[in-house]
């Protein structure tokens, strides 16, 4: 389905580096330290006295509004001022990677779709600033891409060590050891499963048969998933700290008896303590990550798409993807 014009004939699009002039006066109750949704009223009216047309304005209203949703699903609301460019950032590598549908798919974000978004970011946050409500513009230095959307994040070696020791420390801490993180870190990178995938796992589908060549099985009940069913390789490593785990949380049926927010915290707080950024770690970036070191071991690429559970069609972009990312940069 083709994007729709989101601008009348007699309008032009809002030029991401030049943020129109403010029409009318912002209500004094409007300050840095409020919320999203106190602006949304306001910003309305200023879309409306600019002239934009109701497609563009509940285009751009539906922008800002997915961005408060995006912060509600990591439990933040944060003051306007408190908004800074890397989550900004972060929002927009979340549309295009980490956004979920209701089957667990990752959605993805059209590039176009993409390109007006961070023209919505650039205007409602270019309003706030020029109506002096906010001291700085967040989405000043938020690149706008056009039509072509960013390459997802990687983790880099230096990060990847930082994460494999720190969780190493967490499983052998004398004061309170962990196995979870050094589990689900060592699962992510080997496998590259999807969260949806992670979370489905019961304990019969990880195979210790063999302990040197552990292996996890896949699996989909609807047909038409089939070709993402598949049986990968979880490393040598895997086995110990799989049966300290289980002896750990001794679960009953799942692997990971939790939510999938609880893992995401499993992440962020493993990225904290190994001093790596929070928003270089989710279950996309490591599923990139895992995807780009099988390539550069030498993997097959029809072999990667097997171990990924992608369609031939699908595969076609991410492939182009995985190389780019993969070359000496």
């Amino acid at each position: 389905m083709s994007t729709p014009d989101l601008f009348s004939q007699t309008e032009q699009p809002i030029d991401p580096g030049k943020t129109p002039e403010p029409v009318g006066e912002i209500p004094q109750a409007l300050t840095a330290d409020q919320k999203i949704t106190a602006a949304l009223g306001p910003y309305r009216t200023y879309l409306e006295a600019q002239g934009k047309s109701l497609n563009t304005i509940k285009a751009f209203l539906g922008d800002i509004r997915l961005l408060q949703r995006y912060f509600a699903e990591r439990n933040e609301n944060p003051d306007l001022g408190a908004i800074t460019t890397e989550m900004l950032n972060a929002f927009l590598h979340w549309l295009c990677y980490e956004r979920e549908n209701k089957q667990g798919e990752i959605m993805g974000c059209k590039p176009k779709t993409y390109a007006r978004r961070v023209t919505s970011l650039k205007s409602f946050f270019g309003w706030l600033y020029d109506s002096e409500v906010l001291s700085e513009n967040p989405a000043a230095a938020v690149i706008q891409r056009s039509a072509r959307a960013p390459l997802p994040r990687i983790l880099t070696d230096e990060e990847i060590e930082k994460l494999q020791r720190t969780a190493r420390d967490m499983l052998w801490s004398p004061r309170k050891p962990d196995a979870r993180p050094y589990l689900l870190l060592l699962m992510l990178l080997q496998t590259g499963i999807k969260k949806s995938e992670a979370m489905r796992v019961t304990l019969s589908d990880v195979d210790l048969s063999n302990p040197r060549e552990p292996v996890l099985t896949i699996r989909y009940e609807d047909p038409r998933y089939a070709h993402k069913q598949r049986t990968l390789f979880l490393g040598p490593a895997f086995a110990p700290v799989y049966k300290q785990y289980l002896r750990q949380y001794q679960p009953k049926e799942r692997v990971f008896e939790c939510s999938p927010r609880n893992l995401e915290y499993v992440l962020s707080d493993l990225a904290e303590a190994a001093g790596v950024e929070r928003n270089h770690i989710s279950f996309e970036i490591l599923r990139w990550t895992s995807a780009v070191r099988a390539y550069r071991f030498g993997m097959p690429p029809e072999s990667l798409r097997l171990k990924l559970g992608l369609s031939p069609i699908s595969w076609r972009e991410t492939f182009d993807k995985i190389q780019k990312l993969a070359s000496p940069r």
